[in-house]
């Protein structure tokens, strides 16, 4: 796997992902949105892995996408008349969409840490983790307003499960920062660190504990977290009794009893391709 905007490793079952172009402030560019759903892919398809850490380099997460791109996009086919225009750039922002969609749909928990600026773009890629902890100097910004459009690639779709609608529209009207004691207070980041190494050992730590369970458990877990956001309680019922009805027949709840009783570590195998 060929990569430039993104570093990429497995070790002990996680899965560490790394916005690599610090210098850049790790915007988002032509490259990086194929990039993301080639990694995840490789993810979803190593049965090995049973966590995710996204991180980035530098002073900041990410200054979100790359404007230089985002100009082109929106530029392009101008010769075409006006509704194949229209037409393509639909299909371009669902493709740009796509590439946080892989995160949100993993097979595993995915933790996202954020150091500085989280801006614009990386506020769609958070919303896609399952779990966010950050730095002490860290912002999240809804940026979008600021360059007068409507946030398209997520964040408007996944943050009102996490934030009350009030605080949500006042940050996606206004584009002011939300810093991290805030994002803290209204449970919108788990943890607050001290500094970017700190972040890094807490989020390694969480990956460490989750990375113990049962891997059928986890992933079932985040089927029907997953699937209760968008349908009824009496639905999200159904759908995890037969879950548990199909799933709840290997070895692992027992090999997790006897642990418990024994006041040992249970070891569980790998999902199977």
């Amino acid at each position: 796997m060929e990569l430039t905007t993104l570093d990429y490793r497995v070790d002990d079952g996680i899965a560490r992902v790394t916005l690599n172009r610090p210098a850049e402030l790790n915007t988002m560019n032509k490259a990086f949105w194929p990039e993301m759903i080639e990694v995840f892919r490789a993810i979803d398809a190593d049965m090995a892995v049973r966590c995710v850490i996204i991180a980035s380099t530098g002073k900041h997460f990410t200054a979100g996408l790359d404007l230089k791109m985002a100009a082109s996009g929106a530029l392009a086919n101008s010769g075409a008349d006006t509704g194949r225009q229209r037409e393509a750039f639909r299909r371009h922002v669902k493709e740009l969409q796509e590439s946080f969609n892989v995160i949100d749909n993993c097979r595993v928990p995915v933790i996202a840490v954020c150091q500085g600026g989280c801006i614009g773009g990386g506020v769609d890629l958070v919303t896609a983790c399952d779990i966010r902890i950050c730095t002490s100097d860290a912002f999240f910004v809804i940026q979008e307003i600021n360059i007068a459009i409507v946030a398209d690639v997520g964040t408007l779709q996944r943050i009102p499960h996490l934030l009350p609608q009030g605080l949500i529209r006042e940050l996606a009207y206004t584009g002011r920062r939300f810093p991290a004691d805030e994002a803290a207070k209204w449970g919108f980041v788990n943890r607050v660190a001290e500094g970017h190494e700190a972040a890094l050992v807490a989020a390694e730590s969480m990956a460490r504990d989750i990375a113990a369970k049962s891997p059928l458990a986890i992933a079932g877990i985040k089927q029907v977290l997953n699937h209760g956001r968008d349908h009824s309680v009496a639905d999200g019922l159904e759908y995890v009794a037969v879950w548990n009805a199909g799933m709840l027949q290997g070895d692992d709840v027992a090999s997790a009893v006897r642990a418990q009783m024994a006041k040992s570590q249970a070891v569980f195998a790998d999902l199977i391709a």
